[in-house]
């Protein structure tokens, strides 16, 4: 439930936030450990985040499904509250994930192709559109998806 007080933004202790994110508390508790976030606190002490908070955690969540590291995210958060003038090692570090991401994607692609290739060549098998001596090997090269030979 958020937290009562008087100022318009709502304010959310951390088990709310934590279930609004996808999160536990014990990792939102490491995220502010080191650094990646910085909750706000009342008077008691007691933490609270905001709408803002939501989606800056949603954005780390996104960066973070790249593949980006811990180190990296706070490399980057470190690299964004020094401002503008970080602007261009902002750029090589995206990049840098990027290229590591589209390395990462194009395996997954080529695992997902293979698996939908020995579907397929199970049901041709049942079906009886391929021939019980037509080893999967085979199958593959008459496919000639080529990603067996380029990577």
């Amino acid at each position: 439930m958020p937290v009562n007080e008087a100022e318009e933004t709502t304010k959310y202790r951390i088990s709310d936030f934590a279930e609004m994110v996808g999160l536990n508390s014990p990792t939102l508790r490491y995220y502010e450990k080191e650094g990646l976030i910085n909750p706000h606190r009342t008077d008691n002490g007691i933490r609270y985040y905001t709408d803002q908070d939501i989606r800056w955690v949603n954005f780390l969540l996104h960066l973070k499904s790249t593949g980006m590291s811990i180190e990296q995210l706070k490399r980057y958060v470190r690299l964004r509250a020094q401002g503008d003038s970080t602007i261009n090692q902002r750029i090589e570090l995206l990049e840098e994930v990027r290229r590591n991401f589209e390395v990462e994607y194009q395996r997954l692609q080529d695992g997902w192709t293979i698996l939908n290739d020995k579907l397929d060549w199970y049901k041709g098998k049942e079906g009886g559109h391929i021939e019980d001596s037509e080893s999967f090997s085979k199958y593959l090269q008459n496919l000639n998806h080529g990603y067996l030979e380029d990577r």
